[in-house]
């Protein structure tokens, strides 16, 4: 599921990063991809595509994982059998929880993904002489500067965003299949559905949590140059300096690649997920 959300929407978000940090070098999405070709070429759009895959490898399958067991946990809270069938509230509940799992291995692997997706504007605006390129040099330079804690730049806007925005993404894709299955059961949609269901819970991720995640966006890309304030230090500087609406810097984006990318990732969940358990079924 975290290589499908990857594969389909990564230059969407290099866009959205190069974007919410440098938005005043972007006149907006077509402007921001076609800078991003004239300077760096095609592979400037799948610039940080290694850590995405192990950021979203890595969140997905611990918030899976998770999402499963605090499914548990919540039927345990409202006092129901393990096998009864929880309400879209109930699983929306369950996601959040899951969220505050994933963040711990996804901080990590993101912040050094947005790093090298915002290096090449780092270094036209002279926030730093000479940027990083590969993936090894940008870890090796983060351990050199502030030792592994320094990989956590970020973590508490990182919570502030995935645990509602969580909330809202598995509560609207279970909100969507319960509208497409219409009293049959969720199991039997086919792929149109439960694409169009995905992409439904990623747009209310989004929309619910954008701003927080352009701030996240921020600490963790500008602080290569130095200190960087905390997350309410930040928030505040880009509503004064920049104005509101700075905070939706590259929404456009965001809100294309979360259709695309969330409905890729649920239909690989939902297919992977099938296969795994028949062939579990069968031993």
């Amino acid at each position: 599921g975290g290589t499908a959300c990857v594969a389909t929407g990564q230059p969407f978000d290099t866009a959205k990063v190069k974007m919410q940090t440098f938005p005043s070098m972007y006149k907006g999405l077509v402007d921001c991809f076609v800078k991003t070709y004239k300077q760096v070429g095609f592979r400037g759009f799948y610039k940080g595509t290694t850590p995405a895959l192990v950021a979203n490898i890595a969140e997905n399958s611990v918030l899976f994982m998770c999402y499963g067991f605090c499914q548990q946990i919540v039927r345990r809270i409202v006092g129901v059998d393990r096998k009864t069938k929880l309400s879209d509230l109930q699983n929306a509940a369950a996601g959040s929880f899951a969220s505050a799992f994933a963040t711990l291995v996804l901080c990590p692997t993101e912040l050094v993904k947005c790093r090298l997706q915002a290096m090449h504007e780092m270094q036209l605006s002279g926030k730093i002489i000479q940027g990083h390129n590969t993936v090894w040099s940008v870890v090796k330079g983060v351990i050199q500067k502030d030792g592994p804690l320094g990989f956590y730049r970020g973590l508490s806007s990182t919570l502030l965003r995935e645990v509602p925005g969580y909330f809202f993404f598995f509560g609207g894709y279970e909100l969507s299949r319960t509208f497409f299955a219409s009293g049959r059961p969720k199991d039997e949609l086919g792929p149109i559905p439960l694409l169009l269901s995905g992409g439904f819970g990623g747009s209310c991720l989004w929309i619910a949590v954008y701003p927080v995640d352009c701030v996240k966006s921020r600490i963790q890309v500008l602080s290569m140059a130095g200190k960087q304030a905390g997350f309410m230090g930040t928030f505040l500087t880009v509503v004064r300096t920049e104005g509101v609406l700075a905070l939706y810097s590259g929404l456009t984006p965001t809100m294309i690649r979360a259709f695309v990318a969330n409905g890729a990732l649920f239909l690989a969940y939902e297919y992977s997920r099938k296969l795994m358990m028949k062939q579990i079924d069968s031993y």
